[in-house]
């Protein structure tokens, strides 16, 4: 048996070792964390629609992946010359993530911290790019994440969710009166489904919004949408001050 072919054996066992994974990572010599991943290649197909999106040199950019899972994002933000810090709640993705990114050779690129969505509130940095993909309709609290992801974003957000079907969209009152309630259930009304118990099997799933939603919810962060690179997905810049700091003062507990 050849030295390569000992050095692949022993990465398919190390492979094993820490699945189940989420994110199919390609290794090299063939191998692939995920390669029969239900939803296909994931979520390679999504950094094709990201991809030509962003800069192919991001050399000086410090960036922000929320949720990084195995750290698929992370690492192709790396390899065009990022700074990321990667954070993740669950420990068991940040195992493979560290692992891979080892093998890849990026740890000088890439720190991978184990961090929540809501303790961002008590990071003070900044970051010229921020990824927020696959996290939104996972969180019992949507709004408050959202507005706290926006206050790190320095340049670009990427948003990317889960969403109920259908694009259309409504111009919506500056004040709506009570009696006209009922155009809240206008098609392309900004809304979101509430999942009481499990949605695809995960007991996670909380919010469907639909895409209207997802952009009006982005708006009153203060940011506003500026492309679309796929399905589900939104480039978002910064369009003015928040004006909700205090009340997120309040519940993340950052001003008694």
């Amino acid at each position: 048996m050849t030295l390569q072919s000992e050095g692949g054996r022993g990465t398919h066992q190390e492979v094993a070792r820490l699945g189940p994974w989420f994110h199919n990572l390609r290794l090299g010599e063939g191998i692939e964390t995920a390669p029969d991943h239900p939803l296909g290649d994931f979520p390679a197909f999504k950094w094709e629609q990201l991809a030509p999106e962003l800069p192919g040199d991001l050399r000086g950019c410090r960036a922000l992946d929320i949720g990084c899972n195995a750290g698929f994002y992370s690492f192709e933000l790396a390899k065009r010359g990022a700074d990321v810090l990667a954070i993740d709640h669950d420990e068991h993705y940040l195992k493979q993530a560290r692992w891979a990114c080892s093998r890849l050779g990026l740890d000088r690129r890439v720190e991978l911290r184990r961090l929540g969505v809501y303790e961002l509130a008590r990071l003070d940095d900044t970051f010229d790019l921020v990824l927020f993909m696959g996290v939104l309709y996972h969180l019992r609290h949507p709004l408050l994440a959202l507005d706290i992801v926006a206050e790190k974003v320095g340049g670009t957000l990427v948003l990317q969710t889960l969403t109920l079907p259908g694009e259309e969209r409504v111009e919506t009152p500056e004040d709506l009166v009570l009696g006209e309630r009922a155009r809240l259930r206008e098609p392309g009304w900004p809304a979101m489904a509430f999942v009481e118990h499990h949605l695809a099997g995960d007991p996670t799933n909380w919010w469907v919004p639909n895409a209207s939603g997802v952009e009006a919810m982005v708006r009153t962060t203060g940011m506003r949408v500026v492309s679309r690179p796929g399905h589900e997905m939104w480039i978002c810049e910064r369009d003015r001050d928040t004006y909700h700091r205090e009340e997120t003062d309040r519940a993340t507990g950052r001003r008694q």
